[in-house]
């Protein structure tokens, strides 16, 4: 999949990859961590052919601009990007399709293009809701476990490993749900010449520390803290499909209880006998589900 450079109104440089007709409905693939574009590479090969497939490199991965701040990884500036990135490409409407983080920030477009017309469709992989997400690190000690990687990845005190052995390092050390053995060879070995990249590491790892998501410790209290509650998030009514792999080891079933109190218009498919990275791991079963959710009228 070739790229271009794409600079956004805000400055910073997107490496995008643009197929498919001009003139076609658009899909904007939003990849998660710790990957790349190629994250969609069988669903920007299976749609290309009747979409305009638009998958940027985001934020902080890859040759895409990487700010130092780590307040320059907050999700409301992720977000922004894929609206100037539409922008930039001169794309007025748009679905939006995320996984993992690009799942979280597809989230968070679908809620403000809702408002403001420019999303017409949803599409999240394995990416919780962020009220539901919340609610189960501070009462389910399954997610909250399967979540400590992410305490790990905020920690300071884990630069020196990052800057010794590159991101492999610190995954190393705080990732037991990664499926080596279900990626082709020649992705693997991408990925790990990537993840050699310094600034590449850092700035993937402030996606983490920008969030205002709390992890809780597991000795911490399973009660909900007193005076909290959900983020003020309206709604989401445009369609959305959820698809979401069942042997999930980061992001357990759980979080699919209350969906449909948030999202109106859900669509569910569940993928049984899969891991966290779906888009690969399952191919024809995500291209079926969003070959159809894409098929009914909006």
């Amino acid at each position: 999949m070739e790229q271009t450079r794409v600079t956004l109104a805000n400055g910073i440089e997107l490496d995008v990859v643009d197929e498919g007709p001009r003139d076609a409905p658009v899909l904007i693939f939003l990849h998660g961590f710790p990957e790349s574009h190629r994250t969609w590479r069988h669903q920007v090969a299976h749609f290309s052919k009747n979409f305009r497939c638009i998958a940027p490199d985001q934020r902080g991965y890859r040759g895409s601009s990487k700010p130092p701040e780590v307040s320059d990884y907050s999700p409301d500036k992720l977000v922004s990007d894929i609206f100037l990135l539409a922008d930039a490409l001169g794309i007025e409407r748009f679905t939006v399709i995320g996984h993992d983080w690009g799942g979280a920030i597809a989230w968070g477009v679908a809620l403000m293009g809702q408002m403001n017309g420019r999303v017409t469709r949803a599409v999240v992989a394995n990416a919780p809701h962020p009220a539901i997400f919340q609610r189960l690190l501070y009462t389910d000690p399954v997610q909250r476990e399967a979540s400590q990687y992410m305490r790990g990845f905020r920690d300071p005190a884990n630069d020196a490993l990052v800057r010794e052995h590159g991101l492999g390092g610190i995954l190393l050390q705080e990732i037991r749900w990664d499926a080596p053995d279900k990626m082709e060879p020649e992705e693997r070995a991408r990925l790990l010449e990537e993840w050699q990249d310094r600034d590449a590491a850092f700035a993937m790892l402030n996606w983490y520390r920008a969030s205002p998501i709390d992890i809780p410790a597991p000795d911490e209290s399973y009660e909900l803290p007193e005076g909290w509650t959900p983020p003020p998030l309206p709604p989401l009514t445009i369609p959305t499909l959820v698809i979401w792999a069942l042997d999930d080891l980061a992001l357990p079933p759980e979080n699919l209880a209350g969906l449909d109190e948030v999202v109106k218009d859900l669509t569910l498919v569940e993928v049984p006998d899969c891991g966290h990275f779906v888009p690969w791991e399952a191919p024809g079963a995500v291209n079926a589900a969003i070959e159809e959710f894409l098929g009914r009228k909006v």
